[in-house]
């Protein structure tokens, strides 16, 4: 029968930190940023399919990185006008 490690560090299995989730999350956004250019859909799709992702980014750097997780009205603040900026960048480039 295995018995319990006298040392906490070594006697459960270690979940990834946060930052390096969110490093891997980044990681896997930039590359389907990237191949969603070379799928032959429409630009206007594949402009707001693109600026999607980077809000998505945004949010998990605002959250992760800058701690943000633990104050929710700030990060909802921030969410807010950076959903606003993304739906202007998005009408601009329509247009």
């Amino acid at each position: 029968m295995p018995t319990a490690s006298s040392c906490p560090k070594y006697g459960r299995r270690r979940h990834p930190d946060p930052l390096t989730r969110a490093w891997f999350t980044l990681l896997a956004l930039s590359i389907t940023s990237a191949l969603l250019t070379m799928l032959p859909i429409p630009p206007a799709f594949l402009g707001g399919g693109i600026l999607i992702l980077a809000l998505a980014k945004c949010r998990i750097i605002l959250a992760r990185y800058l701690d943000l997780a633990i104050s929710p009205a700030w990060l909802r603040g921030f969410t807010v006008v950076l959903t606003g900026f993304v739906g202007v960048i998005f009408a601009l480039y329509l247009f």
